[in-house]
């Protein structure tokens, strides 16, 4: 289900003719786009796990629906103006990245997959040799900082990696319920009011389909919101522990829609269109796009 004022259409790519895919993944993994590619690492013990930085959010309540500021991205679904309230809890700062992944699954799923240090080293040679360029080798700890979001999982199988994950760290990770999500998106209790997640200029925040040169990019690179969390509209899709329903037309606190439709996601992505931070979309457990990926969170307690 996609809505809004403007042609989500217009941005998508992910229908584009398979070669020309092909192409464009080459010329994502050219020397122009370095810094945006890093080192996978397999671990699959506690030891070697990434640290997950999660921020806490403090519990209150916000209206949610399509309010003042989304001007006319409105629609039906979106105009049951509510209050919600939500408990304490805390929220990954970034989105799950290839790293974490691969070191809790043993296997990258993502479109977007990465270059070893090696490769890349023995690309940028190549590129100076060809071109009389002097382009600079990263270091490798420079390469490893560099990690892209995963993507290309669905919703089952972000299931999986987070009861995985649990099991390597005794902790008790989750999806974020879409309550929690938007009430997070809007800036929690520290909320401006602003349009996108963190400000209402979205080059700012986000990447997204005019700025994104049609790939992921490193977590945290873009201005984080209110609460301190980074690429809530932009970069990847959300998935969300919800099905997808209406919103109800009375108070609620925790709430849980209804399944009236797939599970719900969030936030938009590097091919998208502008997503506002009410924009809501639903697709089958089982859809896996190069653009959907999640974030994790967990109870404060």
């Amino acid at each position: 289900m996609l809505h809004g004022c403007l042609n989500y259409n217009t941005y998508m790519i992910m229908k584009t003719e398979e070669k020309t895919i092909r192409t464009k993944r080459m010329i994502m993994k050219g020397i122009c786009l370095l810094p945006f590619l890093f080192l996978p690492i397999a671990a699959n013990s506690q030891s070697q796990l990434p640290e997950i930085e999660m921020i806490f959010v403090q519990g209150g309540s916000f209206i949610r629906s399509c309010t003042s500021e989304q001007r006319c991205y409105c629609n039906s679904d979106k105009k049951s103006d509510h209050q919600v309230t939500v408990s304490d809890f805390y929220i990954g700062k970034y989105e799950v990245t290839q790293v974490e992944w691969e070191a809790v699954m043993g296997k990258n799923p993502s479109y977007f997959s990465p270059l070893s240090w090696e490769d890349m080293e023995a690309y940028v040679k190549r590129i100076n040799e060809r071109s009389g360029t002097n382009y600079a080798i990263p270091t490798r700890a420079q390469w490893e900082k560099a990690v892209l979001p995963v993507e290309g999982v669905t919703w089952h199988e972000a299931m999986e990696f987070i009861r995985r994950l649990n099991e390597l760290t005794g902790k008790d990770y989750r999806l974020p319920t879409e309550a929690e999500w938007e009430y997070a998106v809007r800036g929690g209790s520290s909320s401006r009011g602003y349009k996108y997640s963190g400000s209402n200029i979205l080059k700012e925040v986000a990447w997204y389909g005019h700025n994104s040169d049609g790939q992921t990019h490193p977590v945290g690179t873009k201005l984080p919101n209110e609460l301190g969390i980074h690429d809530m509209n932009g970069n990847v899709w959300e998935w969300c522990s919800d099905w997808y329903g209406k919103y109800a037309h009375c108070p609620q606190t925790d709430p849980k829609d209804v399944a009236t439709g797939g599970r719900v996601f969030r936030g938009g992505s590097w091919n998208s269109a502008p997503q506002h931070v009410s924009i809501r979309e639903d697709a089958s457990p089982d859809d896996c796009r190069s653009n959907l990926g999640f974030r994790l969170a967990c109870n404060s307690k």
